[in-house]
This record gives structure tokens, C-alpha cells and sequence, in this order.
């Protein structure tokens, strides 16, 4: 399902983020004291290239969507560079913000939330036209409506339905079709398919891959599911605390992860028949608090092989090759 080389070749970077910070404040009392922060994107960095799968993983509370989020202006970031396509994103105001909305769009876990239950399709998808393409005539709307429908493999009468009639896999179809319907240039895909069935998550990922394929996307795929990020992605970043802890090739990470915690998820995969042999690394330890995170690598309170110097400083780069990184001592 996967991009495959041909992809891997073109290195030239869509999305760029740079030491990227989302911090949100902590009011207390009467008069609202800033007490503290939860350091939700604790310095960050990843790029995106174009038409490239970058697969988000990490256990739940680590950052990952917020990062997502952020990358795109979804939130505002606390610090940081973002670049789109060359360009300083965090530079871009108002009128010419509206124009950028364009080329990046978003597509949320639950699909019944993300659909106005008073409005039918068309009205939720003809929206959008209105505010972004209001040269369009009535006529050529409706054209595009039910282009982007048929995309996704859905009749074009469904324009006149409302989101309850709809099944999960359906709705989350329409919101496919919302997100490619000014044909962008990245989709932001958070847990979109982990509210799904199993044998519908497979139809949706297939039907991604195609979008990917026809239209020349670039998706970064955030998600908790590692049988799911392994089969779409092309590259994988790990998050761990706010943090990136290592980051690989799908085939790379997979076969030969390198940060104790990476190893940790990857053992946690249900294996694929009764007879086969495998380890759980389980790890001490809860996850620490975003607000008080450890000093030096978050990691250290739970990893088995933290040393002195883990408590101390977060742990420097080690490049494995050009497509494997990873931060830490071992």
C-alpha cells in the first residue's frame, strides 16, 4: 500500500517544522496566575516531503496531534519555524493565510462530529466552495460536489442526505471528500480511521492511497495503530512526552528500531498467529506529567537501560543513515 521507492527519491520538502513549541498555559485563582504549562510539542522537528506518507506515532497524551495541529496554524505555536513549500508560514496573515487554507486541509477521528448534523452534503461541501472558489457558478459547484463524491466512492445523490443517514465508514468518506474538494496539497489524517471498523478501515485506507496516487497528496498520518502506520507510511516519527524520539523509513523502524521505547511499542503489536514467538517489552513506570516533565530524556523514568547522564541533558542525535535517526545513548 505504500508509496513505495519512487517516492522515497523525492526529497524535496513540503513541510518543514523547526524546533516547534506548543505550550498551554496553567491559570489558577482569582485573578488567573500563569502557574505553570503543559508542554504539550516540547521542540520538534520533521519535514514532510511531497507526495510523501509521514506516519505520527506514540502512546496517547504524547503530543502527536497537537503537533499536527500546530504544524498547519490549526493552533498557534508557542515557538518554532514552519515552512510551507520553501516559505515562512508562521509570516502569512489574513488574506493570503485564506489562500494557503487551500493547500492544507485536515481530517478529524470522529466524522459525525465533524459534519454539521443540520446541513446535508451538499450544503457542508458547497460551503467551502463559496468561501474559497466564489468564482464558480452555481452550476460548476455542483459539477465539483459530485466529482469529489464519486472520488470516494459514494453516488452523487448523497448530496441531498443529512449525516445521520450515513454509516461511520460513509461519513468518514464525506469528510475525505470535504478535505480533497479544493484539491490540496497536504492532509493532515488525525486517527482517521481508528473510530472505524476493521474491515472498514482497510476500504478507507485503500481509498487514501488512490487519492494519494491521483491527485500527487502528501499525508501526514497521525495514529496510535502501528499495524495501520506500518502499511501506509513511507516515513515514521516517533513521539514520546512532547518529544521525537527516533525517526525511520516504515521498512526500517519496523525491522530494526533502534530507542528502547520505539522497541517497546513495536513488542506491544498483537502477533500475527498462535505459533509465532514474541517478547513484551513492558517498562516500568507511568507515563510523568506534561506539566513536570523528567529532565534529560523523558524517557529515563521508565527506561531500563537509563544511565547518569540521561537524568542530566536529553541525549544527542545518532544518525544510523539517511533515513534513521534516533536520540540516545545506546
Amino acid at each position: 500500500m505504500k508509496s513505495g521507492a519512487g517516492c522515497m527519491k523525492n526529497n524535496e520538502p513540503l513541510l518543514e517544522v523547526k524546533s516547534l513549541k506548543k505550550f498551554f498555559p496553567i491559570m489558577k485563582g482569582i485573578f488567573r496566575h500563569h502557574t505553570g504549562d503543559v508542554k504539550a510539542v516540547n521542540g520538534i522537528d520533521f519535514t514532510i516531503r511531497k507526495n510523501e506518507v509521514l506516519g505520527v506515532v506514540g502512546e496517547s497524551g504524547c503530543g502527536k496531534s497537537t503537533a499536527g495541529r500546530t504544524a498547519i496554524r490549526l493552533t498557534e505555536p508557542t515557538e518554532g519555524q514552519i515552512l510551507f513549500d520553501g516559505k515562512d508560514f508562521l509570516k502569512v496573515k489574513d488574506r493570503e493565510l485564506k489562500a494557503y487554507r487551500k493547500h492544507i486541509q485536515i481530517v478529524f477521528q470522529n466524522p459525525y462530529a465533524s459534519l454539521n448534523p443540520r446541513k446535508t452534503i451538499a450544503g457542508a461541501l458547497e460551503e467551502i466552495l463559496q468561501y474559497h472558489k466564489p468564482e464558480l457558478t452555481p452550476r460548476n459547484r455542483e459539477d465539483r460536489m459530485s466529482q469529489v463524491l464519486q472520488q470516494v466512492g459514494l453516488s452523487p445523490d448523497a448530496l441531498e442526505l443529512y449525516p445521520h443517514e450515513f454509516s461511520g465508514g460513509q461519513q468518514q468518506r464525506i469528510c475525505i471528500a470535504r478535505a480533497i474538494i479544493l484539491k490540496p496539497r497536504l492532509i493532515i489524517l488525525d486517527e482517521a480511521v481508528s473510530a472505524l471498523d476493521v474491515s472498514i478501515q482497510a476500504q478507507v485506507l485503500n481509498l487514501l492511497h488512490d487519492l494519494k496516487r491521483e491527485l500527487n497528496l502528501s499525508y501526514l498520518f497521525i495514529s496510535h495503530d502501528l499495524s495501520v502506520i506500518r502499511h501506509i507510511c513511507d516515513r515514521i516519527v516517533v513521539m514520546y512526552l512532547g518529544k521525537i524520539v527516533e525517526t525511520s523509513s516504515s521498512e526500517k523502524l519496523f525491522s530494526n528500531p533502534k530507542h528502547p521505547y520505539t522497541q517497546m511499542l513495536l513488542s506491544a503489536i498483537p502477533k500475527n498467529h498462535p505459533d509465532e514467538k514474541k517478547t513484551r517489552n513492558v517498562y516500568k513506570g507511568e507515563i510523568p506529567s506534561m506539566i513536570t516533565p523528567p529532565s534529560g530524556c523523558p524517557f529515563n523514568t521508565r527506561c531500563p537501560y537509563a544511565q547518569e547522564t540521561c537524568y542530566r541533558k536529553f541525549p544527542d542525535k545518532k544518525i544510523v543513515d539517511d533515513d534513521h535517526e534516533y536520540f540516545c545513548i545506546l
